[in-house]
Order: C-alpha cells, then structure tokens, then sequence
C-alpha cells in the first residue's frame, strides 16, 4: 500500500542499470518546465519495510486481539496515523513518556517491538505479564548488529562510547543492551567527542565529565580508567561521516595515551557497525547537493533523525524544506516546513520561485518515508505551472527498463 506509481519505477529502473551500486548521480525527471533531480538511493531501507510487513501481518493475523506498539514505530506520521486507525495502540511516547501501563495488558495481547528496538528493562517487564516481546519484533537488524558488536567487546572487557542522541528511542535502547555488560557514556557529536577527549587526557577537569555526560553514562563510569579499552558505536540514522570524525578525535586521544604502537590494544575497530542503507542515503545526498539544483524538498517525519541529516547536508547546497507530506505545501506561495535548528515549523512565503526554466528541484526522503509521499510531493509542485508533461510520458522510459528486464 506504500508503494508509488512514479517514485518506485525510478528505483526499480535504476536497480537495473546501476546494479554495482556504483553510480551516484542523481536521476533527472524532465518534466519540462520543471526538472526533479531524484537521488541514487533514499526512502525505505530493508529494516523499515521489514516492520511495516511484520507490523501490518501481525494486525490482519489477529483481527480479535488488543495490539500495542511500544512506540512509533518508524518516525513517519503517516505509517503511524494509520496503525493507530485499525485499532494499534501506543504504550510510550517517543520520549519514554508512558501512555498505557504495561502492567495493564493481558498475556494472551500482542505487542510489536518497533525498528529502534527497546531498552532491556522494558523486554522484561513484558515478559512478567506474560508477553514474548520477541514474537513480533520488527527491531532493525543493523540496530541488532550494533549490540552484538557491543557485546563481543564487552566480553573483552572494553567500555562504549555510543555516538547518538541519548533520547532517542534507539540509543535509549542500545545504552541499555550495552550496559549489560559495559561501562557506557553517550556522545551526540565531535564538539562533544572533543570534550570527552580532552577530559581522557587530563586537558580539561575530571568535574565536566559530570557536567557533559553525567546524565548519559552508566552510573560508576570513570573517564581515566573505563576509556582505557573502549569502542564506538553509533546510533544507525546519524551521519557517518560524523561517527568517523567521533571515533578518529577520541582514537587520537587514545594514542596520545598510550601510543600508536599499541593502540589497538585501547581502541577496538567498530567501522563494520556503520549501518549500510544509512551510508547509501548520505552518499547519495551528498551527491545530490553537488547539483545545480534551485531548492531542495526532503520528505519525512519530524522527529525522523536520519531525514534531518539529510536535510543537513542539502542545506549547506540550496534552499531546502523539510516537509512531513503533501499537506504542507500550501500553495505556490506558501510552504510549511520543520525547522530543526528551532525546533519549529515554520511557514515560508514566495518558496517557489518561477524566474528560472526549468525549475531544478532535488528531492528526496528520509528511510521511514513510504514513497507514495514523495510521488505526491512531486505531484503537487507540479500543480503549480503549465504545460508540465504527462507523467505517463516522463515516466516511459523507465517502464521500458523494467519491461526489458521482465
């Protein structure tokens, strides 16, 4: 039900003739008075259309019993918004916040662990009421990967250093799966990661260890002995790039530590736990941003990070508008968009400019964004000039790849 009549024929198409994934430009739909420059990958990744299927077979399968997801499960309103209209029910607010008491449910109710997975504490408070949390769990499996990562240093005896969002409900879960058997503090970016270093090497006071981490790092965490053997692990929706720059400031204070020599001794290699769907997207946007493009719209939930990474990237390019659907797109004069530096959705006046012809717009989505959105994203900028082609006509190339292929 989320796949698009336009935007998926453009991925299948492409499949076809890139099937190395080697070639990053971006895809070009002429429609003549308007050009969309659609990237190499974007949208749905593997882990999020393996939570909606296992999400959607578990309320067909069980038409008579009370379903429950723990939270969003992918950050997209409109996946959401519809769980919610064939009876799903939510137990936490994206912040943790509790909805319905888990205690309340019954054994014999299901509910369904969402792509970020979940924290430790809240599988067994689940299973003392009866309930296998396991049973539909649509955890990512690149999330599942990070913790077993996780695991094997810890039995190694190394601490973990997580490069995300600390409230986010994936690295609330993957501090908890890691605390199990390691010292853990949170880290959201390399201003912090330079901080935490500079506390490692006795730059800076042992007191802003407290002041900076103290609210995300495991309760007996000590800045000179536990990051003596650590590891980095990410958040899977962060910039790679980003976790790269965290693990090289805190692997160069390591060194200046205990020396090249035998650093691997004090800092493990965790470059394989970089999610590889999140690695495509950026690749590609970044891709993207490299265009000629006149303004950029990003499609994707609110509180979706890894589409406001995206958003990150194309802004520094063009201007760019974060749009959750649709609906936002007012008129030809007027956009609502988030703004995540404020925090706020803003309202945007004269957006769509005409001067140029064609119009270059860059679009794209985040990976929990069906593409049926971005197909009528498109469509309704469309609605917006004449003499626009038919899409049918824009489209028929690609209809042919696949009718070759087949």
């Amino acid at each position: 039900m989320y796949k698009s009549p336009v935007i998926r024929k453009v991925k299948e198409a492409t499949k076809i003739t890139d099937p190395m994934k080697k070639d990053l430009q971006p895809t070009v739909l002429d429609f003549g008075p308007v050009q969309f420059l659609i990237p190499r990958f974007f949208g749905f990744c593997y882990g999020v259309e393996n939570a909606i299927d296992i999400a959607y077979r578990a309320v067909e399968e069980n038409p008579d019993k009370n379903i429950y997801l723990l939270s969003e499960m992918i950050h997209n309103p409109t996946v959401n918004e519809d769980l919610l209209k064939k009876g799903v029910k939510f137990l936490f607010d994206t912040d943790g916040t509790e909805r319905i008491p888990i205690g309340s449910l019954k054994s014999e109710d299901i509910v369904i662990v969402p792509a970020f997975g979940t924290t430790v504490e809240i599988q067994k408070e689940l299973q003392q009421v009866g309930i296998d949390p396991y049973e539909f769990n649509t955890t990512c499996p690149f999330v599942e990967k990070v913790w077993k990562r996780g695991k094997q240093l810890g039995k190694k005896d190394y601490s973990l250093v997580v490069h995300g969002k600390h409230e986010h409900e994936e690295t609330r879960a993957t501090f908890s799966h890691s605390a199990e058997h390691s010292e853990v503090v949170v880290v959201l970016s390399p201003d912090e990661a330079e901080i935490l270093a500079e506390i490692m090497t006795k730059d800076r006071p042992l007191s802003d260890f407290e002041k900076y981490f103290g609210h995300k790092s495991t309760p007996n965490f000590d800045p000179y002995t536990d990051l003596k053997r650590f590891g980095v692990i990410n958040q899977t929706t962060m910039l790679a790039t980003e976790t790269q720059e965290v693990m090289d400031i805190l692997k160069e204070a390591a060194i200046k530590l205990y020396g090249e020599s035998d650093i691997l001794n004090h800092f493990a290699d965790t470059s394989d736990t970089l999610c590889y769907a999140t690695n495509e997207n950026q690749s590609a946007t970044l891709a993207l941003a490299e265009t000629n493009a006149d303004i950029a719209l990003v499609v994707g939930g609110y509180n979706s990070s890894n589409t406001m990474h995206l958003v990150e990237i194309l802004e520094h390019s063009f201007p760019t508008f974060h749009v959750r659907d649709a609906g936002e797109i007012k008129s030809e004069k007027e956009i609502a968009h988030f703004d995540q530096w404020k925090k706020e959705i803003l309202e945007t006046k004269n957006w769509l400019s005409k001067d140029k012809s064609p119009l270059k717009v860059a679009l794209t989505s985040g990976a929990s964004c069906p593409d049926v959105l971005v197909d009528e994203v498109m469509l309704r900028v469309l609605d917006f000039f004449d003499g626009v082609k038919e899409v049918d006509e824009v489209i028929e190339p690609f209809d042919k790849k696949l009718s070759a292929e087949s």
